[in-house]
C-alpha cells in the first residue's frame, strides 16, 4: 500500500513496509509503529517527494485540496510516481472526498479508513525523520508562511467580508453595551452605599463613572467643579454611609475601567 501525505513543503508518497500496520484491528494501536524514528523507518519508507516551488505554489495546491480537487502538481505527481510505476497499488489518502476525486480521475484503488488515517498521522509526526533535508524548524516555518498566505487569500477574495465586518461590529456594540451595563450596575451598587442619591441624579452611565472619578469621597462635592457634569443640587444632599479608603479606591478603579469601553462604544456607533 502507498500513502499520500500532504505537507506545507510538498507532496510525499510513502510505502508501507511493515504489513502488520494493515492488520491492526484497533487504529489507536498504531501509535507504537511511530513511537520513534527508528521504528517509523521500519514501518514505512519514502517513495517520492515533490517539493513546492514557493509559497504561491503551495497556496494554489492547498486551495485545490480545500475543495477536494486534484491540483496540477498533485496530478503530475501521481502520474509520475504511481500510474507509471505501480498503478495497481492501493493509495491511502487523508480526505474521503479527495480520494473519490483521485479514483474518478485515474481509476486508482483509493483507501480511506480509520487505520489509514492513523498511519498518515504517524507519518506526519515523524516526517522530519522520514524525509531527508526537511527539519522540523523548516517545516514549521513553511506551515506558518502558508497559513498567512491562506488567511490573506480568504480576506481578499471573500465576497461576504464586508457583511461579516458589519455583523461583527454590530455584535461588538451589543457586547460592549452589555458589559457597560454590568459595570455600571456594579459601580452604582458599591458607590451607592456611600452616595445613594447620585444614581438618581445622574442616569447616564458614562457621566456617573466620570463623576465618581472626580468626587471620590462624598465630602469633596463642595471642592470639585461639577457644573459641567451635574446639577447644583448634588452639593446640598444629606450625608450617607462612610466608606474607608480601601473601598473608595475600589470604586474609583472600577469607575476607571468603565470609561474605555464607553469611549469604544461611542466610536463604533
Amino acid at each position: 500500500m502507498l500513502v499520500l501525505v500532504e505537507t506545507p513543503a510538498g507532496y510525499g508518497l510513502f510505502r508501507v513496509k511493515n504489513k502488520k500496520l494493515l492488520e491492526v484491528e484497533d487504529a489507536n494501536d498504531l501509535t507504537s509503529f511511530f513511537a520513534s524514528a527508528e521504528v517509523a523507518q521500519k514501518s514505512v519508507h519514502l517513495e517520492a517527494f515533490a517539493k513546492f516551488k514557493d509559497t504561491k505554489h503551495a497556496l494554489d495546491e492547498v486551495l485545490a485540496l480545500r475543495e477536494s480537487k486534484v491540483g496540477k502538481s498533485l496530478k503530475k505527481f501521481l502520474k509520475k510516481h504511481l500510474l507509471q510505476t505501480d498503478a495497481s497499488a492501493q493509495l491511502a489518502v487523508s480526505d474521503k472526498a479527495l480520494g473519490a476525486a483521485i479514483r474518478n480521475k485515474f481509476g486508482i484503488d483509493v483507501v480511506f479508513t480509520p487505520t489509514t488515517h492513523e498511519i498518515i498521522r504517524g507519518i506526519k509526526e515523524q516526517l522530519s525523520n522520514l524525509l531527508d533535508g526537511l527539519s522540523a524548524k523548516d517545516r514549521q516555518q513553511m506551515a506558518m508562511s502558508l497559513a498567512h498566505s491562506l488567511n490573506r487569500f480568504k480576506l481578499k477574495f471573500s465576497p461576504e467580508k464586508l457583511d461579516t465586518m458589519i455583523i461583527q461590529a454590530v455584535a461588538l456594540i451589543d457586547d460592549l453595551d452589555r458589559e457597560l451595563n454590568n459595570f455600571a450596575m456594579r459601580l452604582k451598587e458599591w458607590y451607592g452605599w456611600h452616595f445613594p442619591e447620585l444614581s438618581k441624579i445622574v442616569t447616564d452611565n458614562l457621566i456617573y463613572a466620570k463623576t465618581v472619578q472626580l468626587i471620590g469621597f462624598r465630602s469633596n462635592t463642595r471642592n470639585v467643579e461639577l457644573s459641567p457634569l451635574l446639577p447644583d443640587e448634588v452639593s446640598s444632599l444629606p450625608p450617607a454611609t462612610r466608606l474607608d479608603r480601601v473601598h473608595m479606591l475600589s470604586c474609583l478603579a472600577f469607575a476607571l475601567r468603565l470609561l474605555p469601553p464607553s469611549y469604544a462604544q461611542t466610536s463604533l456607533q
